[in-house]
């Protein structure tokens, strides 16, 4: 099967490649490389069943030339800066709704009917019902990001009513492990890398969240594509499970043995639109077999680890 990654470069996107390299597919790679890094493609390039093409998804023309033979498309790129979204409203709006639209445009092109999705835990807002279910109540959207990656959601299921596609929908928790370069951990140990004596945490440290190991999160992914059949299959990823931040904290310290003085900005909240409480009913996905192999603790000690042995995507990212 030839299988198109966009974001291909990117942390989840460049693992999913290997992945799909190493069951033997075939691989057409997509990035502009705005945030994405060719290094984390060096095993990759080597491989004979797998393209990279420099391309940004918003060029809907040439993104239509390299869809030509795709079999299934796994649509990862994204703008996934949460944080500074009321900075620069239009770049969700572009970057993950129009981006999507251009995506499922550039399949119709070329007779593709199948498309991954990354979405997100952020589609549920603050929700009143706590793990969060995929048919649960949706609250008004409180995060640019989140309502985006909502925006994408309901075009792909659109596609899928009006063009005959079939979708497989992911709304994550945070993912961790190898080759993270944005998030909590990274941000952390950024910080404690620069000064090793004070760590500056938003909010006041007691936000509940889950996380998912980036390996757990792609054999989840591939095991719904493979079992299940429905026409728009969403699915919830996460560990049945939660930490707060200073849980995270005290477990990448403790990684770093470091002993450093915290200062909180203060507040539920560590910026807009941040959801204090972040945990997903994961029973859909589980249904099918699947069961995550780390822990949240492991997770976040993993990747601190890929961290210490990895410092230059620190000056990659500068």
């Amino acid at each position: 099967m030839n299988f198109i990654v966009n974001g291909c470069a990117g942390f989840i996107g460049s693992n999913i490649v290997d992945k799909l390299l190493e069951l033997n597919h075939q691989v057409t790679g997509i990035d502009n490389l705005s945030t994405g890094n060719i290094k984390f493609l060096e095993s990759a390039l080597k491989n004979p069943n797998f393209s990279f093409k420099k391309i940004d998804i918003l060029n809907i023309e040439e993104l239509k030339e390299s869809y030509i033979g795709g079999d299934i498309v796994i649509h990862l790129a994204a703008n996934a800066d949460v944080r500074s979204g009321t900075d620069h409203p239009r770049k969700d709006l572009e970057q993950n709704t129009i981006a999507t639209y251009n995506v499922l445009e550039a399949m119709r092109a070329n007779s593709i009917s199948k498309i991954v999705f990354s979405s997100t835990g952020s589609v549920y807002g603050e929700s009143p019902e706590i793990p969060m279910r995929e048919d649960g109540p949706f609250p008004i959207q409180t995060s640019l990001y989140g309502a985006s990656k909502l925006a994408g959601e309901g075009l792909i299921a659109a596609y899928c009513e009006g063009f005959g596609f079939q979708s497989w929908i992911f709304r994550f928790v945070s993912i961790l492990g190898k080759r993270y370069t944005h998030g909590h951990v990274y941000d952390f140990y950024r910080q404690l890398k620069s000064d090793p004596t004070s760590l500056y945490i938003l909010g006041n440290g007691k936000q509940r969240k889950s996380y998912l190991h980036v390996d757990d999160c792609i054999e989840a992914i591939l095991l719904a594509v493979n079992n299940a059949k429905e026409k728009v299959n969403i699915f919830n990823l996460g560990v049945d499970d939660y930490c707060e931040v200073n849980d995270s904290i005290d477990w990448i310290c403790g990684e770093l043995q470091l002993n450093p003085s915290f200062e909180y900005s203060g507040g539920e909240k560590g910026w807009i639109g941040d959801n204090p409480f972040i945990y997903l009913d994961t029973q859909r996905i589980m249904k099918l077999g699947w069961k995550p192999k780390y822990t949240i603790k492991e997770g976040v000690i993993k990747t601190v680890q890929f961290l210490k042995e990895n410092e230059w995507v620190f000056e990659e990212r500068e």
